[in-house]
């Protein structure tokens, strides 16, 4: 599989905040009018307090994360001209009075539609694009990457606080995302006929308005000559985002040789994949996952050591292996966002101590030069960079 041709894209969905309180901030087509002029595309989403940043297209792990870095700057800037905070979360930790739904007809037409579940939103996620050459080898890539998704889930949780307590989740995002009824894993498609099938089903039936409705975790894009990985919270720091666009990508790059070898992806039982899921949502990185292709019950960082040893050659030929290994144990030992809330929580059991961190993570490195960049120069507890490496050789997963 050629590296060049599966070129890798990021959306980033952020919460507005009042840099006082840490509520939800209602001024996303302020903040985006100031982006703009700034030559920043900022997206509006559902609810008006969240905003979206788009990557162009990389190929080069290096040149994504600068991108990533000064958009978050850039947008971090452009909310505090607004009186706003930018906080990479993915549900907002506060109590918020109301989610109002951002002034366009499309969302418009899904509150009317769906009621509460528009006005209970503020969900942020990250979404991962890479090319693939047509929509059935997308759909066979989903297939493959089925079993991967509650890891990729686990890695990025990050919505531990929400409504000013200990939500007992690592992502509580996820747990109130699956209300929607086209979001979660998607079932296992055959053909693009299958896929089709299904999708014309739930337009007929009202469970969706539109095609971009469908919000499985794993899709192919309807704007994009793409697969679309959208299980993730939003990462609390670019390096994680970073890292989880690599892993996609590598493991989409793996389905394809798979394919080509004639390789077609077991079927996973779906109630596998949702007790995967679920124990993803609840424990993050800190504890057990569940593999959802034979139902083993084993910790995340061995799940992960098994994922890095499956896509391993597609990341010997991205030239991203060290980085994916140092990255991984970064946040190991440093923690997600997830871990993060919770540490930051039950100093003073003060919400302010949750936003002031997430704050800090939100621009994590985002200052380093791009000459800076190292494989697995990733920050650490003190927010400083550090060498991951183990001495000798290539760094290795802690297990």
């Amino acid at each position: 599989m050629d590296a060049a041709s599966s070129t890798v894209g990021v959306e980033e969905e952020f919460l507005l905040a009042d840099p006082g309180t840490g509520a939800p901030a209602s001024n996303n087509a302020e903040v985006a009018r100031t982006a703009a002029e700034s030559g920043i595309n900022l997206k509006l989403e559902l609810t008006r307090c969240q905003v979206e940043t788009n990557t162009r297209v990389h190929s080069s792990t290096a040149e994504l994360i600068q991108e990533l870095r000064e958009l978050r700057l850039g947008v971090a800037s452009c909310a505090e001209q607004n009186d706003a905070r930018l906080l990479a979360v993915a549900i907002p930790p506060t109590v918020p009075h109301h989610f109002p739904v951002t002034d366009t007809p499309r969302y418009r037409r899904i509150e009317e539609n769906f009621g509460l579940l528009a006005h209970e939103q503020g969900l942020n996620g990250c979404h991962v694009h890479v090319a693939i050459p047509d929509r059935e080898t997308a759909l066979q890539v989903s297939n493959h990457l089925r079993p991967w998704l509650p890891l990729f889930l686990a890695l990025t949780a990050n919505s531990a606080i929400y409504r000013n307590t200990d939500s007992g989740f690592a992502s509580w995002r996820n747990i109130l995302w699956q209300r929607w009824p086209s979001a979660g894993p998607p079932p296992y498609f055959a053909s693009t006929d299958d896929y089709d099938a299904m999708v014309a089903m739930l337009l007929s039936s009202g469970n969706i308005l539109d095609e971009t409705m469908v919000y499985w975790d794993v899709r192919p894009s309807s704007r994009y000559p793409t697969v679309e990985i959208r299980v993730s919270d939003i990462p609390a720091t670019v390096e994680e985002t970073a890292l989880l666009a690599t892993l996609v990508r590598a493991t989409v790059m793996t389905a394809r040789m798979s394919l080509e070898q004639g390789i077609i992806a077991p079927p996973i039982q779906d109630e596998m994949l949702r007790a995967a899921y679920w124990k993803a949502a609840r424990t993050g990185i800190d504890g057990d996952g569940v593999h959802p292709a034979d139902g083993r019950v084993i910790p995340v960082r061995v799940l992960l050591t098994e994922l890095v040893d499956h896509i391993g050659p597609a990341l010997e030929e991205l030239g991203d292996h060290e980085f994916v290994t140092g990255a991984i144990k970064a946040v190991l030992t440093r923690g997600n966002g997830a871990r993060r809330q919770l540490e930051a929580f039950r100093k003073h059991r003060d919400v302010s101590d949750v936003i002031t961190e997430l704050a800090t993570a939100t621009l994590e490195g985002c200052h380093r030069h791009p000459a800076d960049f190292h494989p697995w120069a990733i920050p650490t507890a003190d927010h400083h960079c550090s060498h991951l490496s183990t001495g000798e050789g290539r760094p290795q997963i802690p297990r």
